[in-house]
């Protein structure tokens, strides 16, 4: 499990898993949605037909001419419509003579005297209007409509028309108006019919056990329509005695109850699909073939991955065995980037290589020539061919100290590679600093002066001297009897610039990127007569840089150059 290849390649492989399950469970749901979506819709359908089928019931008196209604229902919602009795004989089938044989359950029983208990409303019976009534209740309820804005006006299943908030007790809107109570008076039909429904009611009441007198009391007419549903009485015989009546009175009206079938034009039932059963076997082997799919995929992009990995990790290994010519070729992307972060590090580790090697053999080389003197010089004089005078002592000296000089020198270098060079800062005016350094380089042989303006900087003014100074040695020392050095200091927005510039040699073009590189002279030849150690101006380098600064220069062979440092007034370390 410690392999990046086949932690990659299981993780993969549980990526694809849980892909798949998670697809497998949203599909399922949405299939189950739309199957629940269908089958609501089915039974939408069926209420539907069945309501229209109950309204025809309800509006007729018997199922004689009820075919061509039910061929239009059958065809508006693409379903077969058959009706039978209660012994099974067809009254109406809206099928052929191929249809199939009906079911044995019905799918509901149609009867407008018995919905749920209750009559349905649009079986109105003797209280249907007739077209003179209806026309003249109508007039006056256009009236009303007129003499009062607020009122709406509906019409009931038997055409009378009516308030549409018709409740007891809420008269306000039309009897403000005349024509309200003409409009609330009961037809000749409808005198007639509650007449009869009267008659029915008191002959129900008569057989229940009582005082008749109480019981044969007129049902009171709350609505002023045909339909009476309530009857004040506490005693459940009283109402029922009153459905009794409706019903015995609409009968005649209505027609019969009916077994009603519901099946599609094909004849077949549609089947209900369980999804927890249905191609199993097709479903497991696409998975399995998704997943083999998945892991293959999985592994090539493992292979490929770990590939310059082990590319990597073995130059990793030849590096760190000293071969420092180690290179990989990660390609694109994220490790092609790790390719070419390493490749640039290996290169950078030959080049620290060559630098150290390249400043072992200059250090030996600087400090071979004043080893070599003192040590023949002492031996000469332990032999006696030299006498110990004033002469001999100083040229030892003199050599010492030039000694001194490069380890000093190599001891600042080593404190700047290692980040230990300490500063002691303090405000200072640079114009004295430069004034100071000035003072003490002056030589003879060659015009040394400043052109400075005050400046003011918080820094080390012992690490800007000597950096200063090795600047202003080396002009001195390339510049030629008769010559002129000038060091200069000015400002420039928030940075303190100082430039010494000399009518020297110059420098070649080729040189001047190895300026401050260690140990480098323009001299190949490292004469004592034409320079110094060569670690005057890398020291100059790493001391303006650890004061957050830069340094710079510009030459012309035959013109002269121009060292320049720039300064911030606000650096803080």
């Amino acid at each position: 499990m410690k392999s990046l290849l086949v932690r990659f390649f299981l993780f993969s492989l549980v990526i694809a898993a849980c892909s798949i399950a998670v697809t497998a469970w949203l599909a399922s749901q949405a299939t189950t949605g739309t199957i629940r979506q269908q089958q609501g819709e089915a039974l939408e359908t069926d209420a539907q037909i069945f309501d229209e089928v109950l309204k025809y019931a309800a509006t007729h008196d018997s199922w004689a001419g009820a075919q061509s209604e039910m061929d239009k229902i059958a065809r508006q919602h693409g379903r077969r419509i058959a009706l039978t009795d209660h012994n099974g004989k067809k009254l109406v089938d809206t099928g052929d003579a191929s249809s199939p044989q009906l079911p044995i359950t019905p799918k509901a029983i149609v009867d407008p005297l018995n919905v749920n208990g209750k009559i349905d409303p649009r079986a109105v019976g003797p209280f249907k209007l007739t077209d003179k009534e209806h026309d003249k209740l109508h007039a006056y309820a256009t009236q009303l409509s007129s003499c009062n804005p607020h009122i709406k006006i509906v019409e009931a299943p038997n055409g009378r028309p009516r308030l549409s908030n018709d409740e007891p007790g809420r008269p306000s809107l039309w009897e403000q108006c005349e024509v309200g109570n003409r409009l609330y008076t009961l037809t000749a039909t409808e005198i007639a019919a509650y007449g009869e429904l009267q008659t029915l009611f008191s002959e129900c009441l008569a057989t229940l056990p009582g005082d008749p007198q109480i019981l044969s009391k007129r049902p009171p007419q709350v609505t002023f329509d045909w339909e009476i549903t309530t009857v004040r009485d506490s005693s459940p015989e009283v109402g029922a005695c009153m459905e009794t009546a409706r019903r015995t009175q609409l009968e005649p009206y209505v027609a019969d109850q009916a077994q009603l079938f519901l099946t599609p034009l094909t004849g077949e039932e549609p089947r209900s699909i369980d999804l927890s059963t249905t191609g199993v076997t097709r479903i497991t082997l696409v998975a399995l073939g998704i997943l083999a799919l998945a892991g293959f995929a999985s592994w090539i992009t493992a292979t490929q991955l770990v590939r310059p990995i082990r590319a990597l990790t073995a130059a990793t290994k030849r590096t760190a065995e000293g071969d420092r010519t180690a290179r990989v070729d990660g390609g694109a992307g994220e490790i092609g980037e790790l390719a070419k972060s390493f490749n640039a590090m290996s290169e950078k580790l030959a080049e620290t290589e060559r630098q150290r090697q390249a400043l072992v053999s200059d250090v030996a080389h600087e400090l071979r020539t004043p080893l070599g003197n003192i040590t023949g010089w002492l031996e000469a004089t332990q032999d006696g061919l030299a006498e110990p005078d004033p002469h001999l002592i100083d040229m030892l000296l003199e050599e010492s100290l030039l000694l001194q000089r490069l380890v000093d020198d190599l001891h600042d270098l080593a404190q700047a590679d290692a980040g230990t060079l300490k500063l002691h800062r303090e405000p200072i005016a640079l114009d004295d600093v430069v004034d100071q350094v000035v003072n003490a380089q002056q030589n003879r042989e060659i015009l040394l002066r400043a052109e400075t303006t005050p400046v003011h900087l918080t820094a080390d003014p012992v690490r800007l001297r000597q950096a200063l100074g090795n600047l202003v040695a080396n002009a001195v020392r390339y510049t030629a009897p008769g010559g002129e050095v000038v060091v200069k200091l000015f400002q420039v927005k928030d940075r303190a610039v100082l430039e010494v510039a000399d009518t020297g040699s110059g420098i070649a073009p080729d040189d001047l990127p190895h300026v401050f590189d260690r140990f480098w002279r323009a001299d190949k030849s490292r004469s004592r007569t034409t320079g110094g150690s060569g670690l005057g101006l890398a020291i100059t380098r790493h001391l303006v840089e650890a004061h957050g600064g830069t340094v710079s220069v510009t030459s012309e062979l035959g013109e002269g150059s121009v060292f320049r440092i720039e300064l911030p007034l606000s650096h803080q370390r």
